[in-house]
């Protein structure tokens, strides 16, 4: 039973849902009981916190604080000003490095944004000016990836370059170089494991981390079975070594592969449209992107979710698309055992990459109760709400 304090009754409640019971408590003697729901309309007072943005209908980012104030104050002020945040791309030197990222948004808590395999900072184009109304957003682009610099793996480097600590590295020195602050990290696929190095190697700049269908990384060459590790060896070799992986990287850098690839990994294809297509090829056909591309999909080493998560100080939130075909939900539900797991939500009927099926935080919020009270308690700046 979730309860909180509220000045004023619930205005209007639009569908019920028999799942689990939630009980707001008026000022009146009485309270009202019912289901995680579809909200209209919704006052809430705390004595601890209170959040600073309430949407009806779909999903939506929260900020709490230790203000008095009430959540469809919050939603009239949203619905009298539709102009959405301006985002803009920078660049910024990493090492040497030019580093592409975007940003929006001038007051709240930051939130930095981390890409998966093969994507970039435009996967999140449109969460970011949603986001922006209450957060000060960023999301960057990875050494490699997108229109940030692409280094040849083979230049001058005494060991692999492409790994996550080289990419944690990156995400902590931008914290501390551009955001200027400690962050919340979003992140979504191999990003997820970027997040959790980086709170790992310098856990003073995550406050609290949300992992959307974290790779379980199945390729790992621990998860292989030992007789089967030569054949693993020796294929990468093939396409590290030899002209098979440029030629396999021809084939699937091209507009029809792309758009197969996503409708795979999307349950809802209509989401993949030929502007989405775009922002994920073009910077695959930069110069080294063929490279970069070769070298991550040879690199079994590294660490593992599960190796990660005992060592993470924040509270992390992880969500899961139910039907994202390469990273099994049956699989991923071990992560929410660990102690900095606070809750481990499933999304229902969304694939891969939850932040494209649901437009996360765009427009609309169905209060998830659990969730929402696992993620104000421990993320005392920013909760995250999903469909049910």
């Amino acid at each position: 039973m979730a309860s909180f304090s509220t000045s004023s009754r619930v205005l209007q409640v639009l569908s019920l849902h028999p799942k689990r019971n939630l009980s707001i408590i008026t000022s009146s003697p009485s309270s009202v009981h019912f289901s995680s729901t579809h909200l209209h309309s919704l006052k809430i007072r705390h004595k601890s916190w209170g959040l600073s943005s309430f949407e009806p209908d779909g999903c939506v980012v929260c900020s709490a604080s230790n203000n008095f104030f009430s959540v469809d104050e919050q939603m009239n002020e949203k619905q009298n000003s539709e102009e959405p945040h301006e985002v803009k791309n920078s660049m910024w030197n990493w090492r040497g490095y030019s580093i592409r990222y975007q940003y929006s948004g001038s007051s709240g808590p930051a939130l930095v944004l981390v890409h998966g395999f093969g994507a970039n900072s435009d996967h999140w184009r449109k969460n970011i000016p949603v986001l922006a109304k209450s957060h000060r957003v960023y999301s960057i682009d990875l050494i490699g990836y997108g229109y940030s610099e692409k280094p040849n793996p083979r230049d001058s480097f005494d060991k692999p370059f492409y790994t996550f600590e080289t990419w944690a590295s990156q995400l902590n020195d931008f914290c501390k170089d551009v955001v200027k602050d400690q962050a919340f990290f979003i992140c979504n696929s191999i990003g997820g494991l970027v997040g959790l190095q980086a709170a790992v190697m310098e856990p003073e700049i995550c406050r609290g981390m949300i992992l959307l269908n974290i790779s379980l990384r199945m390729l790992h060459i621990k998860k292989q079975p030992w007789y089967g590790r030569p054949l693993i060896r020796s294929f990468q070799n093939l396409l590290r070594n030899t002209a098979v992986g440029k030629l396999f990287y021809k084939m699937v850098a091209t507009s029809e592969s792309v758009r197969n690839i996503l409708c795979q990994c999307y349950n809802d294809t209509s989401q993949v449209t030929e502007e989405l297509v775009e922002k994920i090829l073009q910077p695959g056909l930069e110069p080294g992107a063929a490279d970069v591309f070769l070298e991550f999909i040879c690199y079994s080493g590294g660490p593992l979710p599960e190796e990660l998560l005992p060592q993470v100080k924040c509270p992390v939130l992880i969500a899961w698309g139910d039907k994202d075909p390469w990273e099994p939900i049956e699989l991923g539900r071990a992560y929410g055992n660990f102690d900095s797991v606070e809750d481990f939500i499933v999304l229902p009927n969304v694939g891969h990459c939850p932040q494209v099926s649901l437009y996360l935080s765009l427009s609309s919020a169905c209060l998830h109760t659990h969730s929402y009270l696992h993620t104000c308690r421990c993320y005392d700046q920013v909760a995250i709400f999903f469909p049910l």
